[in-house]
């Protein structure tokens, strides 16, 4: 079973808006913190947005107020709206879970395997 299951991403233009989303699975359980990151061709993996079980966010400074991320705790889902996109948003966006497994006591961060965004005229 697979772990994470994103979708979403896509090619937009410039001022456009998308909306990823991400699943986490059932073999998945006390999920605190979910999120986005992205990564660049040639650059860094960077924050884009995180949220608490509690709901409390971080955003990556970059975001500006365009992004706006959720979740829905009884579907173990985060949401990454993304308004006003730019071209030097154009990167792979990858979503991270922290939970457990099932059968174990131990907190592990789930990695998704990424969904392209690409923001181009």
């Amino acid at each position: 079973q697979v772990p994470l299951v994103e979708s979403g991403g896509g090619l937009v233009q410039p001022g456009g808006s998308l909306r990823l989303s991400c699943v986490a699975s059932g073999s998945i359980e006390s999920i605190t913190h979910m999120g986005w990151y992205r990564q660049a061709p040639g650059k860094q993996r960077e924050q884009v947005a995180i949220i608490t079980r509690g709901g409390r966010t971080d955003y990556g400074d970059f975001v500006k107020g365009r992004f706006t991320i959720s979740r829905d705790n009884g579907k173990s889902t985060v949401y990454l709206q993304m308004n006003n996109l730019e071209p030097d948003d154009t990167a792979v966006y990858t979503c991270n879970v922290v939970g457990k497994p099932t059968d174990s006591s131990d907190f592990i961060s789930y990695w998704g395997q990424g969904t392209q965004v690409t923001v181009s005229s």
